[in-house]
């Protein structure tokens, strides 16, 4: 097998995937704009900047791409780059409307061979909360919002999968958690794993968009933020099974994660 490039190697899913080829014995190669932060085989380069990845490129037949930004315009040249080396793409999509659809379009495009990987809710996504954890309350809106959350190693799992493996070439695959979860009992789960009471406190809308304006900045994300936790509370995300086909066990729990994540909880 030629070699593998892993972007995003030191975010929450790409170093999965890259210690997880590495583990294998597998050749494989992080892009990183700090490589010393990668324990292997790491090239310096920007996907902001893509004339840097060239060297990164270099006998490269497949990529697990992670796009960094909100803007799948400033992808189209990286994608170019990466079709003039490469063969085919893994790329960490999302589920449902965003940039995302966007960036798949411009792979769809491009010649490469593809696979897409459609995540909904992820685990990870509470860590924002973990302040608030620790002060014992999370105050936070639309508390009976229930989430399908994936924990981020069944992402790098499915996509190591796919990357070693025939038969996924033109596939979107949508990845969810193994059953819904409100937010309000994910808060529970975090404070029963680490071993403190943890409460949740539902703030209404209204005090919530300003609390989120200040943190966020960007008005739509929040809007969109908002808008989608108050459908979840009677549309709850869907569960798939995809985690479980892919890879032949469950996907694992948000229990699982939690216990993952303890000692940044706590």
């Amino acid at each position: 097998m030629s070699k593998i490039l892993v972007t995003g190697a030191t975010g929450n899913v790409g170093k999965h995937v890259f210690s997880t080829l590495a583990e294998a014995g597998l050749d494989v190669r992080a892009l990183a704009r700090n490589p010393s932060k990668v324990p292997g085989e790491a090239v310096q380069g920007d996907l902001t900047d893509p004339a840097s990845i060239d060297g990164a490129l270099k006998d490269v037949e497949s990529v697990f791409l992670v796009w960094p930004g909100f803007e799948a315009g400033a992808a189209a040249p990286v994608i170019e780059r990466i079709a003039r080396h490469a063969r085919r793409v893994v790329y960490l999509s999302a589920n449902g409307t965003s940039f995302h659809q966007d960036v798949e379009q411009l792979i769809r495009r491009s010649g490469l061979s593809w696979t897409f990987l459609r995540p909904g809710g992820f685990a990870a996504n509470t860590l924002a909360w973990a302040a608030q954890i620790r002060e014992g309350v999370v105050r936070w809106p639309y508390g009976q919002a229930k989430r399908s959350l994936i924990h981020e190693k069944d992402i790098a799992a499915v996509a190591v999968h796919t990357l070693t493996s025939a038969g996924h070439g033109g596939a979107a695959y949508e990845l969810s958690g193994p059953a819904v979860i409100s937010q309000e009992d994910q808060v529970r789960t975090i404070g029963e794993v680490i071993g403190r009471q943890v409460r949740w406190e539902d703030l209404s809308p209204e005090v919530a968009r300003e609390h989120l304006l200040a943190a966020w900045g960007d008005p739509g994300f929040v809007e969109a933020a908002l808008e989608g936790w108050k459908a979840f509370v009677t549309s709850p995300e869907q569960v798939t099974e995809t985690v479980e086909r892919l890879l032949g066990r469950p996907a694992l729990t948000f229990r699982r994660w939690a216990e993952d994540h303890a000692g940044d909880l706590r």
